[in-house]
């Protein structure tokens, strides 16, 4: 899986900056040439903006699930593991907060299915 197509490069701009909204566009763009099987509304946000330090190691579970068949072409592996690895690997607040997937630790997974 991805991190993100946002990169490594944290952003502390406001979502109406004119140069962040341009940003975010091209990376957009990106996405839908690596996944050309996506709409642009399908896009998760997480999968196009970068967190305040841009280290943030967890992408949003759609964000997993929406690379599943571009994983399963480059490793060889049917659909229905990995879909089913992703779904082991969302970690859910017990009380608050969102879900998430920790990126190395579905890639350690994904490599261990080989």
């Amino acid at each position: 899986m991805d991190y993100n197509t946002a990169g490594s490069a944290g952003s502390n701009k406001a979502p109406s900056n004119t140069e962040y909204l341009a940003l975010v566009q091209k990376r957009i763009d990106t996405f839908l040439i690596v996944y050309p099987y996506l709409k642009k509304g399908k896009i998760p946000s997480d999968m196009v903006t970068a967190s305040g330090s841009g280290l943030d190691p967890n992408i949003s579970p759609q964000g997993a699930l929406i690379q599943v068949e571009r994983v399963v072409k480059e490793r060889k592996l049917s659909v229905e593991k990995v879909k089913a690895l992703v779904e082991t690997k969302i970690n859910t607040p017990a009380v608050m907060g969102t879900s998430i997937v920790n990126v190395l630790e579905l890639n350690v997974a994904l490599d261990a299915l080989k």
